[in-house]
């Protein structure tokens, strides 16, 4: 694979000051220090021997408390970051990608930890996997549950989360520097990010995200998800992330639909990803969430077409031809290494780098 590797001279990639250069623990990651509105409750500890992965928590006011998953702690948020081999050998900075993990998911899983670092070999790139919940939805809740207090998931990522990683890490703290991906609801949270703040993100990425909430079928994914206990407990009103789901209450679906609201990714890099299922009679559950999830590609691709907005849309279909054990279905890992490794070649090729 081809890697696009170009010198930072004049950029001020190299100079290194204040909170960012901040030191590592002997043998250990990268010391963090409070801030931003962050607090840190779990220092960062290496996921294993390899040493490019750790995970650490934190607590923030913006979502003081969450619908939880099995092993997870309310109110405390796990945040995976995957360093650039060598990073503690070398006093430059790097471009950073944040991925957004889909529903029901977390940010530290196999899964996640595989798809960062075998798609960052030689790559000098830092990868951060912020917590978003089982049905956060990347977004501010219209209404809340009193019970959890606000869910200002995005005020959270975009306000909190990305000044904190710069001020801790060596970071190209600009939005040359910087990109935003995810996947399934991920693929959601990145795109309606994208065009919430363009002054942040160079690159933007979807990998099978549901991009068209004015989609009946994605709607009821949404709400699906608010009912599940499997997506987290104490499960939440339908209306609690984007309002009534019905005309003509309905508001705040259209306002945060990705697919129809596409002019600020103009000058961005853009990339999708999906398959269509393949065949529905094999994992009939996980072919029909793809298919439909590739319906709202669809739709997103031909509003960026029409607005005239370049991008890279990769329909990989029954993933026959696109990574050996991909059969089109979601959240494949074997479909989503080969979309994060493809992806991770564009970004290259736009973001400030050493």
């Amino acid at each position: 694979m081809i890697r696009r590797l170009t010198a930072l001279a004049a950029a001020g990639v190299l100079g290194l000051s204040g909170a960012s250069a901040t030191a590592s623990a002997a043998g250990g990651p990268p010391l963090f220090t409070d801030g931003h509105g962050l607090t840190v409750v779990s220092r960062p500890a290496w996921v294993d021997g390899n040493e490019r992965t750790f995970v650490f928590t934190v607590r923030t006011a913006q979502v003081p408390a969450y619908s939880v998953m099995e092993g997870q702690v309310s109110g405390e948020h796990t945040i995976m970051v995957t360093l650039p081999e060598g990073y503690d050998r070398v006093a430059t900075r790097y471009p950073v990608q944040y991925h957004l993990h889909g529903h029901p998911d977390r940010p530290n899983t196999v899964v996640n930890q595989r798809m960062f670092e075998e798609t960052t070999v030689g790559v000098p790139l830092i990868t951060v996997a912020p917590n978003g919940s089982g049905r956060g939805w990347y977004t501010n809740w219209r209404y809340p549950p009193a019970a959890l207090g606000p869910q200002n998931w995005e005020n959270f990522h975009l306000d909190q989360v990305i000044p904190f990683v710069d001020a801790n890490l060596r970071t190209i703290a600009r939005r040359d520097g910087r990109a935003v991906s995810g996947h399934s609801m991920g693929g959601f949270g990145a795109f309606h990010y994208a065009e919430h703040r363009p002054d942040l993100f160079a690159y933007v990425g979807s990998f099978s995200g549901g991009l068209d909430l004015l989609s009946q079928e994605q709607r009821a994914a949404v709400i699906a998800s608010t009912q599940l206990p499997g997506s987290g407990t104490p499960t939440v009103p339908v209306e609690s992330v984007f309002g009534p789901p019905i005309w003509p209450l309905d508001g705040g679906w259209n306002r945060e639909s990705p697919a129809q609201h596409v002019g600020p990714l103009r000058g961005m890099g853009v990339a999708m990803y999906t398959g269509n299922g393949g065949d529905l009679t094999v994992d009939p559950l996980q072919a029909v969430v793809e298919n439909r999830a590739w319906a709202t590609n669809i739709v997103t691709r031909d509003h960026l077409v029409a607005a005239g907005i370049p991008h890279t849309f990769v329909d990989y279909g029954d993933g026959s031809g696109w990574a050996e054990g991909c059969t089109g279905k979601h959240a494949q890992p074997s479909c989503l290494i080969a979309d994060m490794d493809h992806f991770v070649d564009l970004l290259m090729g736009t973001l400030t780098h050493p």
